[in-house]
């Protein structure tokens, strides 16, 4: 297994199968768009790929705030449905945390929707912590 970026259109084609399994209000070119509009504002992306098949994807921002200091932030993370339980999401969640080190960064830091127990237990028995709840406005327009 190896991570690697997904920067050209190519390797964004790759991955959008498996980011697709997370994000399923997307097609598959409104994806791309998507994520092409984000990285120009520092979004990148990291897979696991073996054997020519990608396992995990985890798109992500490295930031600076006054509650966590330098950090990074995963915004989504999926590990493709043929291959949960083969390693592939602690083996990416091993690189952010040493991608993070070597950036200079304090933390670590991911949100999961309430009902993913499984995703929990994965990321509790990784190290993190659940530290607070998450609260939004989804529709400003309604509000």
């Amino acid at each position: 297994m190896q991570v690697k970026f997904a920067e050209s259109l190519e390797d964004l084609q790759l991955i959008g199968p498996v980011l697709l399994q997370l994000r399923p209000q997307y097609s598959e070119n409104s994806l791309i768009e998507q994520i092409q509009s984000q990285q120009a504002e520092g979004y990148r992306i990291a897979y696991v790929e073996d054997a020519g098949k990608v396992l995990c994807v985890a798109g992500f921002v490295m930031g600076q705030k006054l509650a966590w200091t330098k950090h990074i932030y995963v915004d989504d993370l999926v590990t493709n449905e043929a291959h949960r339980s083969s390693g592939a999401g602690k083996f990416l969640i091993d690189w952010l945390k040493q991608y993070g080190r070597s950036n200079n960064c304090q933390q670590l830091h991911l949100d999961s929707g309430v009902t993913r127990f499984g995703a929990h237990k994965f990321y509790l028995r990784e190290g993190f912590d659940i530290t607070s709840h998450h609260f939004a406005v989804t529709d400003l327009h309604d509000s």
